[in-house]
């Protein structure tokens, strides 16, 4: 027993001396000094490694989300977030709240943001469908198209003015401006119903839900990757930490994507139309009769123009007794007693001239009467009628024209020594051509047939179409004149119409309009030599008929001032252009003369000459076997009328 226990003991002591031999050997090896210094080179090694680790995936992370992939809510934008929770990238914490507010106003995701986005297409379409018979081929396209703009959006549906365009193009833009504001205002309106059926609601940006910047977070920390959903929401208002300075407030959606970006518009439009310049003020303006000055107070900037508020701007003749009428702009309010208002009007003003060529008959409906129903119409007599050059004995004859379009009295500007005050004033009448209405650029499409229907109700006229009552013969109405352009044969002409079947009516009608206005309405078919009587058509009931007899001379071109408006009236246009032979000149010259060879040369030497030869000195014999067939299709018409009713 004793000699098993002490060779234990020897193995035991043998073992422990081994293990401190080698723990000394490796104690020598490896000083604590150096073990030490170790640890920390190590420790530092793996810290390096991690972060050139995270920087070089943040170089490489950052250039894939593009600004239009920056959406709140958005996938790139919740990565985008995420990698800010885990990593320091050195980007302001007030930058990142700028860019997350202008990704929010400019391109949301959420419902509301596509609520808001359709409203701008839903007001271009609705633009374009309204005034398709505004716009030519492909401009309805091309509206839509612009509309997909988000900046432009707006701005693309106003178009702008061109001094070079033609006269039918400037009279289109201007139209598209009135609907557009209504069709901005729409898309503006927070009731416009969505593509589902329902109200979609528009909601202003708000401070408010503006993401809150990431605080920095160490990067030893491990932050578990949020939801994508929670990503996607704005904290609550009460966790947002206060910013050094303050936020401005946001545009909403819909303001951005609808703001019109109008350039600034002068006071007046010296260029587009070719008959009138004209101009328009809107705000305080203020019209001193006597002064012939029309101001407008605390514009945005000075301006002042000379206008002459006729139709006829490239006649010397016609304007040399047109009053100028001074418009300006001024940015300053005036001070005591300079400019007061005498008398302030809630209505609008329409300031026009009566004088120039008004002492002709189709003069003064081509020029004055046709333009102020154009331009005054609308407003359903609730518009003041400013005259400048006041003529009383026309004013007198028109009479209840300007009744018929204006519900206060007309007021002669230059005897009013006072200082009107008005919101809107329009200087200078809307016209189109002479004669004519384009219901493609006309407030409201108005068109020549609601001029004639306009016209039968100012007289009381009873007959809206050309059928005759049963029994009765069609009415023909031959007008006669005094002097010249005279039917030297009325007595056949009027046996020639009796016998094709018409009742006839000579008249040559007097200085009151009323009384031949009554007559033509009686009457179906309208007979006459070109000149200011045939302007009667307008009380023809629609359907008429309207046969124009055109003298010698190449006057083809003064025959259109009543051959598409007659047309536009609804009534049937024929035109008889006349022989030599039917012309009572081959009475004054010889068949060799001038006037019958070369007619061009004697237009080419102006007007005057014209009107003198051609107008002035010719009278009409009508050859009856010539003639007798457009009577004959006039009859046929009017019959052919009565079967449709």
């Amino acid at each position: 027993m004793e000699g098993g226990g002490g060779g234990g003991k020897a193995m035991g002591y043998a073992h422990h001396h081994d293990t401190a031999r080698l723990l000394k050997a490796f104690t020598r090896t490896v000083e604590p000094r150096n073990f030490g210094i170790g640890l920390v080179a190590g420790f530092l090694l793996v810290t390096c490694a991690y972060f050139s680790t995270a920087r070089f995936d943040a170089i490489h992370i950052a250039p894939l989300v593009s600004p239009s992939e920056t959406r709140i809510g958005s996938p790139a934008t919740a990565a985008a977030a995420g990698s800010k929770s885990q990593l320091d990238l050195g980007v302001p914490e007030q930058t990142l709240s700028r860019e997350g507010s202008k990704a929010e106003v400019l391109d949301t995701d959420s419902d509301d943001g596509a609520g808001n986005k359709d409203l701008v297409h839903d007001a271009s379409l609705a633009d374009t469908k309204k005034d398709d018979t505004f716009a030519r081929d492909g401009d309805a396209a091309a509206a839509v198209e612009a509309a997909k703009d988000d900046d432009d959006a707006a701005g693309a549906l106003l178009p702008r003015l061109s001094a070079n365009g033609t006269q039918e193009e400037q009279g289109v833009l201007e139209d598209q401006e009135l609907l557009v504001p209504d069709a901005l205002a729409a898309a503006n309106s927070p009731n416009k119903s969505g593509n589902n059926g329902g109200s979609q609601p528009v909601v202003q940006s708000d401070p408010a839900t503006i993401p809150a910047p990431v605080q920095q977070t160490p990067p030893t920390t491990t932050i578990p990757e949020a939801p994508k959903h929670e990503e996607a929401k704005a904290p609550p208002a009460q966790q947002i930490p206060l910013v050094p300075e303050p936020l401005k407030q946001q545009p909403g959606p819909e303001e951005v994507a609808t703001a019109p970006r109008r350039e600034w518009k002068p006071l007046c439009d010296m260029t587009s139309n070719r008959r009138i310049d004209w101009c328009e003020l809107d705000g305080d303006v203020r019209v001193h009769g006597a002064k012939a000055t029309v101001t407008m107070v605390g514009a945005a900037r000075a301006e002042e123009w000379r206008i002459r508020p006729y139709p006829r701007k490239v006649d010397p003749n016609a304007m040399r007794h047109v009053t100028n009428i001074t418009v300006r702009s001024t940015m300053t309010l005036p001070g005591a007693g300079e400019g007061e208002c005498a008398i302030k009007h809630s209505v609008p003003a329409l300031l026009f001239s009566d004088r120039g060529y008004t002492g002709n008959y189709f003069h003064a409906y081509t020029d004055v009467i046709l333009p102020l129903f154009l331009t005054a119409k609308q407003y359903g007599g609730e518009v003041q009628l400013l005259v400048s050059d006041m003529q009383m004995w026309w004013i007198g004859k028109f009479l209840p024209v300007f009744k018929s379009l204006s519900n206060y009295d007309l007021v002669d500007l230059a005897a009013d020594n006072r200082t009107r005050c008005f919101r809107h004033v329009q200087v200078g009448l809307t016209c189109h051509a002479d004669f004519s209405i384009d219901p493609l650029r006309a407030p409201n499409g108005y068109s020549m047939v609601d001029f004639t229907k306009h016209m039968r109700g100012v007289y009381g006229l009873p007959r809206g179409l050309a059928v005759p009552a049963a029994g009765a013969r069609p009415r023909l109405l031959l007008i006669a004149r005094a002097s010249t352009r005279r039917f030297v044969n009325a007595d056949d002409i009027v046996r020639a119409a009796q016998k094709v079947g018409f009742e006839v009516v000579v008249s040559e009608g007097t200085h009151e309009v009323a009384p031949f206005a009554e007559l033509a309405n009686t009457c179906d078919v309208m007979l006459g030599v070109h000149g200011a009587g045939l302007t009667n058509m307008v009380f023809l009931p629609t359907g008429g008929v309207v046969i124009q007899v055109v003298p010698l001379g190449g006057l083809e071109f003064v025959a259109g001032y009543f051959r598409a408006p007659s047309r536009d009236m609804g009534l049937k246009y024929l035109e008889y252009r006349i022989a030599p032979a039917e012309s009572t000149l081959t009475e004054q010259y010889p068949a060799d003369h001038p006037i019958f060879t070369d007619p061009d040369g004697v237009k080419s030497k102006g007007w005057e000459s014209l009107k003198q030869v051609y107008l002035d000195k010719q009278d009409v014999r009508l050859d009856l076997k010539r003639f007798r067939p457009l009577l004959k299709k006039a009859i046929a018409h009017i019959r052919a009328n009565k079967l449709q009713h």
